[in-house]
């Protein structure tokens, strides 16, 4: 997988053309990371815009964004009504993003675990891919607060997607990534019900199926310092559950393709 080049003393001068780049961050009970975390993008790429898909958190996190959407109009909101998951908050905010016809959509947390400093290295890489992760498991990637057993358990759901699925990519969980609006607009998002982990994998193997060029870039991902992780054991379930059938379903395509070659 692909590299991006140096950006220089200057990470947003000479960035390629990628058209118009919407940020998506989805939100639940972050309203002390999300003011910072908006601060952080902005300031390190001022020319995205950025949409806050809040899940009606009870902390008041919809209200903060509301007020700095008033403020600078690079800023977005969309207000959903209950907390029904990371897979569905990226799914609302593509579609508000695809309707506005955003080149380039961007996938982010709020909880400071994906640099925005590191947006520029995914953007270069856009110009020659069609989707672009932030990865933590190539060359140069590191993973910064994590538990040993943490860091233990995503390599090895990692190596598992990868090997069940037959795919190149190392870090095919990364939530820091960008998509060309092209892509999402082929892989049918309306049939996507994961969440979590699964989501990322779901979207990246629907990206590889179809044809499309997918690069990975090395980041830095550090555990978040303000609030609690909303990783579940039942996100984990989905995901052992679901890989192993997309994988199954791939080996009985490649034995029926060969038995009908013979």
């Amino acid at each position: 997988m692909a590299e991006a080049p140096s950006t220089g003393d200057d990470p947003y001068a000479n960035l390629p053309s990628t058209g118009r780049v919407l940020v998506i961050v989805p939100t639940y009970n972050e309203r002390q990371n999300l003011p910072l975390i908006l601060d952080r993008l902005l300031g390190a790429v001022p020319g995205v815009d950025a949409l806050v898909v809040d899940d009606g958190s009870p902390d008041g996190t919809g209200d903060v964004a509301d007020a700095r959407a008033e403020s600078d109009p690079r800023v977005h909101v969309l207000h959903r009504t209950a907390k029904q998951g990371l897979g569905a908050a990226y799914l609302a905010g593509f579609a508000w993003g695809l309707e506005r016809r955003y080149d380039a959509l961007v996938e982010m947390d709020a909880d400071g675990s994906h640099a925005p400093e590191q947006l520029p290295r995914l953007l270069h890489a856009l110009a020659h891919a069609d989707l672009v992760i932030g990865s933590r498991y190539v060359a140069g990637g590191s993973v910064v607060n994590w538990p040993r057993n943490r860091e233990v358990l995503s390599r090895g759901a990692n190596l598992y997607a990868r090997v069940a699925l037959g795919a190149g990519v190392h870090d095919m969980t990364a939530g820091y990534r960008v998509y060309r609006a092209a892509v999402l607009r082929a892989v049918r998002l309306e049939d996507v019900a994961s969440q979590g982990y699964c989501f990322q994998v779901d979207l990246t193997w629907r990206t590889l199926s179809a044809g499309y060029r997918v690069a990975e870039v090395p980041i830095t991902f550090t555990e978040r310092a303000i609030g609690v992780s909303k990783m579940s054991g039942s996100i984990m379930r989905e995901a052992f559950v679901k890989i192993a059938s997309w994988g199954a379903r791939r080996r009985w395509a490649q034995l029926t393709g060969l038995l009908r070659r013979r």
